[in-house]
């Protein structure tokens, strides 16, 4: 990994998964380090962050490094008509690695081929987040104590949904099982059902969240995104069609655990965060742990 750009899940090899999953223990055994002492991180946000960027952020403060960069693109050069090619060519001279969100597909990728320094994809677009793949899978091996042959609930915006398009290529290395559920509108894309076709793994198809809960042992929420949409006809129609209540959790397995990459809209009830089964807010944390082993192990100090 060392010296390596993550630009998609598909970077890395199972290998490597599980050895971030084993950093990211290590690190939040012991968070507070001193091992990128004298680093400078770029942080290049050219889309709205909290959770993403903030995580970064505490994982360089917390491992002795320093950040440098913007959380808006409009206080950036960018505003002024500064090309992408150019800002990562400039701040590359400032830093160790930069990590970089944008609203493009692709954008990860490109700034990867021109970049002296590692690139690590934030998120671009509706295509890849692979960072939160990464603390996903940490959190699903703290909470089931294993990865392979889970049955795994994707719900919401299946479409547009970055983290859900990562977790896939990831997870199927692991001998899973996948509820796809979602409204029409918004359902998996083509090419990512043709993947798991390819390596024979077993999906359903559903647009009813009742029916695959009692069989799930990781279920999956994700928000229906609002940015996503030009049309706001279409993002009223389907923002609330999946909302989960703690009643639905009666008859749910003892080990099922819910999963968010946040922020949450109105898809969990608040009533739920009470629930043993939520772990969205721990999930949040365990993403400081996941980007210190990132973070670490590209710029080869672990």
């Amino acid at each position: 990994m060392k010296g390596k750009s993550l630009v998609s899940i598909l970077d890395y090899q199972v290998e490597e998964y599980l050895q971030i999953i084993q950093l990211a223990s290590e690190f939040e055994a012991l968070k507070h380090q001193n091992i990128l002492h004298g680093k400078v991180v770029g942080s290049l946000f050219f889309e709205p962050s909290t959770r993403t960027r903030l995580s970064f952020e505490s994982a360089v403060n917390h491992s002795g490094g320093r950040i440098i960069g913007f959380s808006d693109s409009n206080t950036s050069s960018s505003t002024k008509g500064e090309s992408l090619k150019d800002t990562i060519l400039t701040v590359a001279n400032y830093c160790d690695l930069i990590v970089m969100r944008h609203p493009h597909d692709g954008a990860a990728k490109f700034a990867s081929e021109i970049s002296p320094v590692p690139i690590i994809n934030a998120g671009d677009g509706a295509n890849q987040h692979p960072t939160q793949t990464l603390l996903d899978m940490y959190s699903i091996y703290k909470t089931q104590g294993k990865l392979d042959n889970l049955t795994i609930s994707l719900i919401g915006d299946l479409k547009y949904g970055r983290t859900v398009h990562s977790l896939l290529m990831a997870m199927m290395n692991f001998s899973p099982k996948f509820n796809l559920v979602s409204p029409k509108e918004l359902c998996l894309p083509v090419e990512y059902k043709k993947i798991l076709n390819a390596h024979s793994v077993p999906f359903n198809e559903d647009t009813d969240l009742h029916t695959i809960l009692p069989e799930t042992d990781i279920l999956y929420m994700t928000r229906v995104q609002k940015e996503r949409f030009s049309d706001p006809i279409e993002y009223e129609k389907n923002k609330n069609l999946y909302v989960l209540k703690s009643s639905m959790l009666e008859n749910t397995k003892d080990n099922m655990k819910i999963l968010h990459p946040l922020p949450r809209v109105n898809e969990i009830s608040q009533c739920v965060d009470s629930s043993p089964k939520a772990y969205y807010f721990q999930q949040a944390k365990n993403g400081m742990f996941t980007r210190q082993a990132i973070i670490s192990s590209i710029l080869g100090l672990i």
